[in-house]
């Protein structure tokens, strides 16, 4: 597996990694413990180096997963994780967010013990919240880094301003967002500012929460706990009218030879050499389609073919419902 470093940070990583939240929560049912902790380990022994989880995903249930699963390898690998929201019952109802100081400080001590380590290599900042000033988070991460329990500091959906104010405080390695062929909005106004300050990029969702790999269509149902039922993009009108897109993504796989995955995750990677996507999957075969995506090479006529075929398509829906919409951007 190639690595990349995310900006100017130093922290080196596998090209591609790995988004562990669907083990546990957003897609349905939970994978069985000892499978996901297989899935983990498969993914180490291809050359996977990048983990990424977060407390509210379970919640707290993916962390011990990721820790118990990644406990043999912790020096040959990455781990990032996010604090943000309030996971008190009656905070994970309404999707309260808090990221004061020490709210900050009790999730980092409790992931911690979750994920089996002493460090955190990368901590997130979930979403951003409008009643804690992105100073005093970024502070109090620092804080953190200090002490040795943090070694890098990220943030997550940001808006640019917010960026370059925690930037200020604390240098932010890496921003994570969505970003994939069918969710470009990023390149118009975080990309350049993260070049610019010589950070990081983790597109989640580099496959359009499975929509790219053609696997599904307006036909598909999914478990009533699947987060896609609510998700505009996913209501089957623009599903419907949304294969149009992945028709053409496939015609265009079908002549480089790969799959539809692997010419998605390919054409990020070779947007920017800081940029490091972290498709989920709880298969194996799919793991492996993924990671075959690194060896994919896209030509500069490759990329102007794959913009100027699927710049034609307008795709149907909104990412999000739209009270998680109004997290975004910030």
């Amino acid at each position: 597996m190639q690595q990349r470093t995310l900006g100017n940070s130093g922290l080196t990583v596998s090209a591609i990694g790995l988004g562990c939240m669907g083990l546990s929560s957003g897609y349905g049912p939970a994978t069985e413990k000892q499978a996901g902790i297989q899935l983990i380990r498969a993914a180490v022994e291809r050359g996977v180096t990048f983990f990424d989880t977060a407390e509210v995903y379970g919640p707290f249930t993916n962390e011990e997963l990721v820790g118990e699963a990644l406990a043999p390898f912790r020096d040959q690998v990455v781990i990032a994780t996010k604090f943000g929201f309030d996971t008190t019952p009656e905070g994970s109802a309404q999707r309260r967010l808090n990221s004061q100081p020490q709210h900050i400080r009790a999730v980092v001590e409790a992931s911690l013990k979750r994920l089996k380590t002493d460090v955190i290599d990368l901590l997130y900042q979930h979403r951003v919240d409008p009643d804690v000033p992105i100073e005093d988070v970024a502070g109090a991460v620092k804080e953190l880094i200090q002490a040795g329990k943090v070694r890098h500091f990220g943030l997550s959906e940001a808006g640019v301003q917010t960026i370059r104010r925690a930037h200020a405080v604390q240098p932010v390695t890496a921003l994570q967002s969505e970003y994939s062929l069918w969710w470009r909005e990023r390149e118009n106004d975080v990309l350049p500012v993260l070049d610019e300050l010589g950070m990081g990029f983790v597109p989640f969702s580099p496959l359009g929460r499975g929509f790219l790999t053609g696997a599904i269509d307006e036909t598909t149902t999914f478990d009533s706990a699947d987060f896609r039922n609510t998700v505009p993009r996913f209501s089957p009108e623009a599903r419907k009218a949304n294969q149009a897109f992945v028709e053409r993504l496939g015609e265009l796989a079908e002549r480089k030879q790969v799959t539809k995955a692997q010419i998605a995750i390919a054409w990020l990677l070779a947007q920017h050499p800081w940029i490091v996507p972290i498709p989920g999957t709880t298969k194996l075969h799919r793991l492996e389609e993924n990671l075959g995506a690194a060896n994919v090479e896209l030509t500069a006529e490759d990329l102007r073919e794959i913009d100027i075929a699927l710049s034609s398509i307008a795709l149907q829906g909104a990412r999000y419902p739209e009270q998680l919409q109004q997290m975004v951007g910030r």
